[in-house]
């Protein structure tokens, strides 16, 4: 298990809130700058992180309408550059976006047909381009429609390929030829680019030849897909129809093949393509469709797109493999209060919280979905619109060819009536002249008729206009863009303008037609003398014109028909207008009324928010309620503890329980603050609960430990200490019923229980004794050498951990070789690590020297602060051995000789000796304890209680806060921790690799032998667990032994208690000078019930 664990986020945060209009609002601000940089008029390729957040945006909107609603409004027709890049990122959309971007781009095909012709119809060379682009993207979005069974990506298996193609031969033909065209497309924009690029210089390294080739990765893509499909099926065609059927597939296939060929030769030649895509080469010649084993010859093109490399290379460590956490990150231990109670309830998102946010993402969905329904509206009336235009223009064409034809069956009638009165008053010339007068009043009389005609049209026109001002209003309704509407009136005057000079034209035609009859009836009156010879000619043309009025009637009843079938497709046309218009309405008043349902939800989901609050803050006071009440047990536990016989064998050394009341007032501090806290915030009763659980045990610890340690005092100071921790408890437990009121909470003063404990404190430092010296002449030589043989031992492990790595890559490979060299280069970091550590403790021990010897030698100063200086060679001592075991460790781990607990157990072991050194050397008077000083009964002349260890420094040994020192040394701490808890995690990773997990095979066991088998299992395992317990048993005694050979060292002639006191697991005191080092003990330690008595605090 490791010892170094990260802290969670529920504890370092609180929940923090979403909001998805947010979130909303930077996807689409995301969006929009991904598109404005990827689509621009700079003459450089698109670059792949802007499209690549374009096709996620789709991947999260599930479709790309998003997409559509800024590239709509980008000026295409104004930049051929701007075209092309458009089309580029619409084709990489199309490949690699959501499967719904098809059907979203299907409503914009007209958009994309007219930039292709308007780009087509200018002579710029990238408008050739974006032309033949434009044809592709359609081709291919048809295509994908017509066959949801190809993905627009074209990559399926053979399986769904054959299911496509089906059984119908029929259907494999018309499918082969759809990919045909397909395919012609695509290499005819290939060969657009590489028509425009100068072959005589390297154009794929500049930034304009990139600009055209880019969009071929996608082709080149597309067409290795095509080329393998065309083939499965041309193959099945052959199969199934005779080959003479087949020639012009043929012949077609293979002029594809040749041009595909040169196109992915030429490709490959480029330096551009060749660091962006692998691209397959084709066999030299195609394949024999009539022989049908060629097809097993046939090998499927793969295009292969190599894996982008990071942005930011990751800097290399010093040694090649490293698995520990990075040195920056800080480590922290795991909340006492989080592991025996569990996680706040805080953290923790409940139920109803988990439903309002649903509630909210489905409002902002349907929101999102009126959104779409109203653009998908607005599109359909302007749809609407146009088809009611067209219509509008047809019927009026209609209207004209049916009013020209009644004047020319008119004119034509004329005519004829007029031959007959020439036929039959052949002898009247007068008559006939009045009869010209009468037709040319008849003239007039049409043109009088056009001018009608042409009021009607103005007319029409004010209605025109009449029903523009009406569209204008729907459109305004339904949130039509101004630009639109200014471009309708602006065709609609442009219309009016038009109508306007074809009236006119048509009223300079009827003058010059009225001006041309006036010359007929001239030139009819010179002819007049000519009638009479003509006469014969008429009666003959008579029996011909009657035959050409005949069908004049039949075609004015045709075109009577056509116009009043025009004008039922026109009636109809207006109903299927107001029928839309009318479920438009419909639908717009059925979303008001899903609007408002969903702001009445969300009202009454915000008045349960409230309640929740509410119910949230009665929670948290039952929480503070609850912590109190245990808070209060305890103590109640610990002053009861005071007046119980069986506490009267409990003994503590002063030093312990100063330490213990120190703790308890920082808690009251702390208490103090989380009180405070509570009060300005009443739904976060975190640091409340935390700050009663920490007061209450250690208050309790410090009232027990000052009733232990009046056992050991003098008569007076014992009594003065019972009534003191006796005080504290009645504080304490008077606090505790103030914080499980709700009225009594704000008026609780925790700062009450403080006197007491500064009480406890006071008389625990009087009761400490003086330290004795022992062999003060040699501590300061001493120093230096250890600490001096610690650092070679150090460089000596780091020295043999290189010679083991270097052995080990020469006599394994494969598994092991990593599991070693991962192991082995944890241990380095490691050592590093450590060897920085006694380094910087070094320079702080001289900082302290320096700064607190005075005039005075170095010698005289660890003489004079003896126990310091003890402390600093036991730990430099525990330091050197525990890396001289972690070297044999893992030489042995490395060797297979040894076991990967064993290296496990030193990295615990050095990180607790490295911890002892840290404390050793930044130690003040108050907080460090010695564990070689004499008992405290020796120094009291021999006292016959049992001796109880002491650890005070005769004077104040101390490093200053601001030193640089003091803050490397702790960072070098750190870093140790970090390092040891690398090598736990490298050991047990290289141990779950190399074990041999096989699987048990019971298939050809009968059931007696697997009830046997089971049997003597279970025999096994109460015999494993029998040994544990033993094991367990026997560890807990060697602990007690080392802590009594450790720190219960009396006076020559003093005798050893008959029964130490015992400590809890992990508790062991530091090793004497040529002692094996122990693991430092936990901060928190509880009473031993078990053996009756209160251990010692270890202190560092």
């Amino acid at each position: 298990m490791n010892s170094i664990k990260s802290v969670p986020a529920r504890v370092l945060s609180r929940r923090p809130g979403h909001s998805l209009e947010a979130e909303r609002e930077q996807f689409d601000k995301n969006q929009a700058i991904s598109i404005s940089k990827a689509i621009n008029s700079q003459e450089a390729p698109v670059k792949e992180k802007h499209a690549r957040r374009i096709i996620l945006g789709t991947h999260h909107e599930k479709g790309a309408f998003t997409f559509w609603s800024y590239a709509i409004g980008l000026p295409l027709p104004s930049s051929a550059i701007l075209s092309w890049k458009f089309c580029h990122v619409l084709h990489k959309v199309l490949r690699d976006g959501h499967a719904n971007v098809l059907h979203d781009c299907q409503r914009y095909r007209s958009n994309i047909r007219e930039i292709g012709d308007l780009w087509g119809h200018l002579h710029d060379r990238y408008g050739q381009l974006v032309n033949v682009y434009t044809k592709l993207l359609l081709t291919k979005i048809s295509f994908h429609l017509k066959h949801p069974q190809f993905p627009a990506g074209l990559e399926v298996t053979d399986e769904v390929l054959e299911k496509a193609a089906g059984t119908d031969v029929n259907n494999i033909f018309q499918l082969t030829v759809e990919m045909f065209d397909y395919m012609d497309c695509e290499l005819k924009l290939s060969e657009s680019v590489f028509r425009q690029l100068n072959t005589a210089i390297a154009v794929s390294q500049m930034a304009s030849g990139q600009c055209r080739l880019a969009p071929l990765i996608q082709v080149i893509q597309d067409c290795s897909h095509l080329y393998h499909y065309t083939v499965k099926l041309l193959f099945k065609l052959h199969s199934c129809l005779p080959a003479d059927t087949l020639q012009g597939h043929r012949d077609r296939f293979h002029e594809q093949f040749h041009s595909l060929r040169n196109f992915f030769r030429r490709a490959s030649d480029m330096i551009y393509f060749k660091r962006l895509i692998q691209i397959p080469r084709l066999p030299e010649s195609p394949p024999n469709f009539l022989r049908a084993s060629a097809l097993a010859e046939h090998i499927k093109p793969v295009v292969v797109i190599p894996e982008e490399a990071p942005e930011d290379e990751e800097p290399e460590n010093l040694i090649e493999i490293s698995t520990g956490p990075p040195a920056g990150e800080p480590v922290v231990a795991p909340d006492l209060f989080d592991q025996t109670f569990g996680p706040p309830n805080g953290s923790m998102k409940d139920d109803r919280d988990l439903q309002i946010e649903s509630l909210k993402r489905e409002v902002e969905l349907l929101r999102a979905e009126l959104e779409k329904i109203k653009m998908e509206a607005q599109r359909y009336v302007a749809q609407l619109k146009g088809q009611v235009n067209a219509l509008e223009a047809e019927l009026e064409e209609q209207r004209k060819q049916k009013q020209k034809a009644l004047v020319d069956n008119e004119q034509l009638l004329h005519e004829l009536a007029q031959l007959r009165a020439v036929q039959q008053e052949g002898a009247r010339n007068q008559g006939l002249r009045e009869e010209a007068e009468r037709k040319a009043s008849a003239t007039e009389a049409r043109y009088s008729k056009l001018r009608e005609k042409h009021s009607e049209l103005i007319n029409t026109h004010a209605e025109l206009l009449r029903k523009n001002a009406d569209t204008a209003k729907q459109l305004t309704v339904t949130q039509q863009s101004q630009e639109e509407v200014a471009r309708v009136k602006e065709q609609l005057a442009f219309q009016m303008e038009q109508v306007k000079r074809e009236s006119e034209l048509k009223l300079e035609e009827q003058s010059d037609q009225l001006e041309k009859l006036k010359r007929e009836l001239e030139a009819k009156a010179g002819e007049l003398a000519h009638v009479q010879e003509s006469l014969s000619r008429t009666e003959q043309s008579g029996s011909e014109l009657s035959s050409q009025l005949d069908a004049l009637s039949t075609e004015r009843n045709a075109l009577s028909s056509a116009m009043r079938q025009q004008e039922a497709e026109l009636r109809a046309a207006q109903d299927l207008v107001q029928e839309k218009e009318a479920a438009l309405s419909q639908e717009r008043q059925r979303s008001s009324q899903e609007r408002a349902e969903l702001q009445g939800r969300l009202a009454e989901k915000e008045s349960q928010e409230q309640g929740l609050r509410q119910k949230l803050l009665n929670e948290q006071f039952a929480v503070v309620q609850g912590a109190a009440a245990e808070a209060r047990a305890i103590l109640q536990d610990a002053v009861s503890t005071l007046d119980d016989p069986l506490h009267l064998r409990c003994t503590s050394s002063p030093a312990y329980l100063v330490s213990r009341a120190q703790a308890a007032l920082d808690a009251v501090s702390v208490l103090e603050h989380g009180h405070s806290q509570y009060l300005a915030s009443p739904e976060d009763a975190y640091a409340l609960v935390a700050a009663l659980t920490r007061f209450s045990h250690l208050a309790a610890e410090a009232i027990v430990n000052g009733g232990a340690t009046s056992h050991l005092a003098p008569t007076d100071p014992a009594d003065r200490l019972m009534d003191a921790c006796r005080e504290c408890g009645a504080r304490a437990l008077e606090l505790m019923g103030q914080l499980q009121e709700r009225q009594a909470l704000p008026r609780a003063q925790p700062s009450l229980v403080r006197h007491p404990l500064q009480s406890i404190l006071q008389l625990g430092q009087e009761l400490k004794p003086k330290s004795l010296d022992v062999r003060q002449e040699e501590l300061g030589a001493v120093v230096d050498k250890e600490m001096a043989a610690t650092s070679a031992a150090i460089e000596d492990a780091v020295r043999r951990i290189e010679d083991m790595m270097n052995q080990a890559r020469h006599e394994s490979s494969g598994l092991k070789l990593e599991v070693n060299e991962r192991i082995l280069n944890s241990c380095t970091d490691l050592m590093k690590a450590i060897r920085l550590l006694v380094m910087t403790s070094t320079s702080l021990q001289k900082e302290i020297v320096e700064s607190g010897r005075g005039a005075a030698t170095q010698q005289e100063f660890y003489a004079k602060n003896s126990r310091w200086t003890e402390g600093l060679i036991s730990a430099s001592k525990a330091v050197g051995w525990g890396a001289s075991q972690l070297v044999e460790a893992a030489d042995r781990v490395v060797l297979h000789t040894g076991k990967y607990e064993e290296l496990i157990v030193c990295s615990h072991e050095i990180a607790a000796s490295t911890a002892q050194l840290v404390a050793a050397s930044k130690v003040s008077c108050a907080a460090a304890r010695d564990r070689l000083a004499p008992d405290w009964a020796a120094a009291k002349a021999g006292a016959g209680r049992p001796a109880l260890s002491t650890h005070c420094c005769p004077t104040q040994v101390k490093a200053d806060k601001r030193s640089p020192c003091l803050g490397r040394l702790q960072e070098c701490s750190r870093a140790v921790n970090e390092r040891a808890a690398g090598v736990v995690a490298s050991t047990k990773s290289g141990q779950e690799q190399i074990e041999d997990r096989d699987t048990m095979d019971f298939s050809g066991l009968s059931l007696i032998k697997l009830k046997k088998q089971e049997m003597e299992t279970q025999v096994r395992v109460l015999e494993l667990e029998k040994t544990l317990e033993a094991e367990r048993v026997r560890l807990g005694e060697l602990r007690k032994q080392h802590y009594a050979l450790a720190g219960g060292v009396g006076p020559p002639g003093e005798e050893e208690p008959s029964r130490p006191a015992a400590a809890p697991r992990g508790a062991t005191k530091k090793p004497p000078l040529a002692q094996k080092p122990s693991v430092a003990p936990r901060q928190d330690q509880q009473l031993d019930r078990k053996e009756g008595t209160c251990p010692p605090q270890l202190n560092y």
